[in-house]
């Protein structure tokens, strides 16, 4: 494997040029996904010279230019590039072999900090970490909510969970968690009274309930006859910003609305709320959990890892429970 060819080059060398060696691809990693020296000195607890220092003997060592600086910033070169994922692979390699060994641990412990959707986390997340931190003891939480992105590096994150596109962050490792999908809904009695929409024409003679991102309504998307998804920017009667506030109201009768399965499945399930029959798409954003691809993805991360796959593959239990 190229970890083990890697420290059988090292182990060649002088008595100490392992761990120089080391210290100095540490340094030129945590330069890059920092994006400064001083940073990158903040992030390794050393002094501010230090990593400046361990770039330039690692440049002087290959012979080639990793960084371009100036006095605002730092680029990598094409070699320096080439280098930095070289160098990823390897740390990834001897991140992996200390992860299996790890493993083998009896005890999971530690502290481990993850960050969560608001309403998903608090709803669907929050539940399977209680049965992860019953099962570990010496595990400790320490659990953000947020709706908006997060540079996972700079937070110190060991472990967060996105709906919608992960991105393509070099720097992240992903696994996928499954989809969330959509269902056009209201109470009972509100149907009653403004009869149910058949056609998704139908909906503009309805209160329907917006939800706002950002301070602006979300379009509701469907599924066309050939099948291809396509969003309808519909005349919203009312805007609401909380996805359980928007469900709750739907529940109250104030409207209809276009609400995540794994937010309303109760409610449909305890006949709260009742689903219309419009065709909205069945993979539509997708769950998925991402941590730092330069950190080691410990026991203490992989025990939360490994419950939520448990918990939402092959079907998410909200799902099952619409059947």
């Amino acid at each position: 494997m190229m970890a083990y060819h890697f420290l059988l080059i090292f182990a060649n060398q002088m008595k100490n040029g392992l761990h120089s060696r080391l210290q100095d691809i540490s340094a030129f990693v945590y330069t890059v996904e920092t994006g400064s020296f001083t940073a990158a000195a903040i992030r390794m607890g050393i002094s501010k010279s230090a990593p400046g220092k361990s770039v330039a003997r690692l440049e002087d060592r290959l012979g080639v230019k990793l960084l371009n600086r100036t006095t605002r910033s730092l680029s990598l070169t094409n070699e320096g590039l080439d280098y930095y994922q070289s160098c990823l692979r390897v740390l990834d390699e001897l991140n992996s072999a200390e992860s299996l060994l790890s493993s083998r641990k009896r005890e999971v412990s530690g502290s481990v900090r993850i960050n969560l959707p608001v309403s998903f986390g608090r709803l669907r997340i929050m539940p399977v970490l209680k049965d992860v931190a019953g099962l570990y003891p010496a595990l400790e939480m320490d659990v953000s909510f947020t709706d908006g992105r997060i540079d996972l590096v700079e937070e110190r994150v060991d472990l967060a969970v996105r709906l919608g596109d992960p991105g393509n962050s070099a720097n992240l490792n992903a696994r996928a968690l499954g989809f969330q999908h959509s269902v056009v809904c209201a109470a009972p009695g509100y149907l009653l009274q403004r009869g149910l929409p058949n056609r998704i024409e139908d909906l503009s003679q309805h209160d329907c309930l917006g939800f706002a991102n950002g301070g602006r309504p979300l379009p509701w998307v469907f599924l066309d006859r050939e099948g291809k998804a396509k969003s309808y920017n519909l005349p919203y009667r009312h805007i609401i910003s909380n996805g359980e506030a928007l469900r709750d109201a739907a529940v109250s009768g104030m409207g209809i609305a276009y609400v995540a399965t794994w937010l309303a499945a109760e409610e449909i399930h305890a006949g709260k709320l009742t689903a219309v029959p419009l065709p909205t798409p069945p993979n539509d954003i997708a769950v998925t959990a991402l941590w730092p691809r330069s950190r080691d993805l410990a026991p203490k991360v992989r025990v939360v890892v490994d419950a939520l796959i448990g918990v939402f593959l092959p079907v998410a239990p909200w799902d099952t429970l619409l059947g």
